[in-house]
């Protein structure tokens, strides 16, 4: 099966916040801020969410959510009292030997 592959001018235009929302850069943002009110520029700072109706077209040039909990591999729950007291032993058969 082949590779999953981002796409990379979608990685370059979207950026993921830490909760999971993609933002993007407003338009009318790279010259000609002479004539534009202060108020306007600060305003195009701002990255707002991309549409809800596009999400899903970002998620899938973006590679995101595409893992189903069924393909991960599960791990194997660690008891961390028996590790430790594993742990414990081994120390006190070192110092006692």
């Amino acid at each position: 099966m082949p590779k999953i592959k981002t796409n990379k001018t979608a990685a370059k235009r979207f950026k993921i916040t830490g909760t999971g929302k993609i933002t993007r850069r407003k338009t009318h943002n790279n010259h000609q801020f002479q004539h534009k009110r202060k108020s306007a520029r600060r305003r195009l700072e701002s990255e707002p969410e991309v549409f809800q109706g596009e999400q899903k077209r970002m998620r899938r040039l973006l590679v995101l959510g595409l893992t189903k909990k069924s393909n991960r591999i599960a791990k194997a729950p660690v008891d961390k009292v028996a590790q430790s007291n594993e742990a414990r032993a081994t120390l006190l058969s070192m110092l006692s030997a």
